[in-house]
């Protein structure tokens, strides 16, 4: 079994910051890609960032130059630096981690509230 846990979010003000942390644990396993969706009431999920193993990186256009996706591999976790922020950054934030035989795990989802 493996199993991935977020950590972080809440509520901030407009212009302030917040980094999430995702950890993937369990045995026998292999993390391949990770990343972080968002889902804003009444919008679809979009994909907010991903990180390969080798560190290659993928932003929504939304949120370039305003947040960071890092991980670390011995750790098997990932983390998002969200700086900047925005009340449109408002919404559910769930990462993931594609793992070896289990395919895409998904974190319990946090909340991230920005106020203005």
């Amino acid at each position: 079994q493996v199993q991935v846990v977020e950590s972080g979010g809440g509520l901030v003000q407009a212009g302030g910051s917040l980094r999430l942390s995702c950890a993937a644990s369990g045995s026998m396993f292999s993390v391949n890609d990770m990343g972080w969706y968002r889902q804003a009431p009444g919008k679809q999920r979009e994909l907010v960032a991903s990180i390969t193993t080798a560190g290659y990186t993928v932003y929504a256009d939304s949120v370039k130059g305003r947040f960071t996706i890092s991980r670390d591999n011995a750790k098997n976790t990932q983390y998002l630096q969200m700086n900047s922020l925005k009340p449109e950054d408002t919404a559910v934030y769930w990462c993931y981690a594609l793992v070896t035989t289990y395919g895409r795990i998904w974190g319990q989802g946090t909340q991230v509230t920005v106020s203005s």
